[in-house]
């Protein structure tokens, strides 16, 4: 399969190295001047996880290739589309008039309704996926992450086309083990409200990786999700169709926070994963907290911790 990552951000670039390795054609598509800047390889310092409970170590200089443009009569087969939600919009309208025939697979966070998120891009050529894996690039350059045997795939309450199975295909030739989720929206916005508890707690400490051993900020981080629930069912999700997702939040949360802090301790894929999310001027929570605020006051739905760590995410704009 001919595989066009776009951008070269963390989740593109360690799937894009994955789907190499199980023999697909991957090029990254790039601003025009980037592929200068980035160089002929990218340094990886990874964790995989795929095969190995514990993880297999991959340090590495990964040659690449990049492409500054992008022509609609292009033979990409797959095109990845991972990039924050809040550059969702941008991205598809640059895509939507080059799509050509190819899949899209939307890789991204959503805090939209999904359907109105990708825009023009024709539907029947859409595929929904969410990665699994996470990780930053360094003041070095050198990308550190962890890569996880889950991918979770989604639809909307309907089979999977056969675009999307051959989407599904590539990813488990690469060795991903695939979850489907038939409430993909209800999905999406749970993992959303998710990081906006941790991101909510993380950023008063600095980072995320802050956050790895702290248990009682870690259980803050669980309310501040519980609190956010009542915004999920004001936005038409049964949570019922989702008890897995939430059981984190509505269990014990002094219970799931030690759990939670055990594993970052001692299971090296997890903690590798927060490490790499030190960077405290990074706009991703941010705008994942300031978007869930702003929703939630929309919808006039009281969330007493994200209000009170506002003044923390309401420094910087986007970036």
């Amino acid at each position: 399969m001919k595989i066009l990552m776009f951008g070269r951000g963390v989740i593109a670039t360690m799937y894009g190295w994955a789907l190499e390795r199980a023999g697909h054609d991957v090029e990254f598509y790039v601003r025009p001047g980037r592929a200068a800047t980035y160089g002929e390889a990218i340094d990886l310092d990874l964790l995989d996880a795929r095969r190995r409970v514990w993880g297999q170590p991959v340090v590495q200089k990964w040659p690449v290739r990049y492409r500054e443009e992008l022509e609609p009569d292009h033979n990409f087969d797959l095109i990845v589309l991972s990039v924050p939600h809040y550059r969702v919009a941008e991205a598809v309208a640059f895509l939507a008039p080059r799509v050509g025939t190819a899949t899209v697979l939307v890789f991204s966070n959503i805090w939209a309704e999904p359907l109105a998120a990708i825009g023009a891009l024709p539907v029947d050529q859409v595929a929904w996926g969410f990665p699994q894996a996470g990780g930053g690039f360094g003041e070095d350059g050198v990308l550190r992450g962890a890569l996880l045997p889950p991918v979770v795939f989604g639809t909307f309450g309907r089979p999977p086309t056969e675009r999307e199975r051959a989407v599904r295909q590539a990813f488990r030739e690469a060795g991903f083990r695939l979850r489907e989720q038939p409430d993909f929206r209800g999905w999406l916005w749970i993992h959303f409200v998710s990081d906006a508890g941790l991101h909510s707690q993380g950023l008063r400490l600095g980072s995320l990786a802050k956050l790895a051993g702290a248990t009682g900020d870690l259980r803050e981080a669980l309310l501040a999700s519980r609190e956010l629930l009542p915004l999920l069912e004001a936005r038409g999700v049964d949570l019922r169709r989702h008890r897995g997702g939430v059981l984190p939040f509505r269990a014990p949360t002094w219970l799931t926070a030690h759990a939670l802090a055990w594993l970052l301790a001692h299971f090296a894929p997890a903690r590798v994963n927060f490490a790499a999310h030190c960077d405290p001027e990074a706009a991703e929570p941010r705008e994942i907290c300031r978007d869930t605020l702003a929703e939630a006051r929309r919808l006039g739905v009281a969330v007493p911790r994200l209000e009170a760590a506002e003044p923390i995410f309401a420094r910087a704009g986007t970036s």
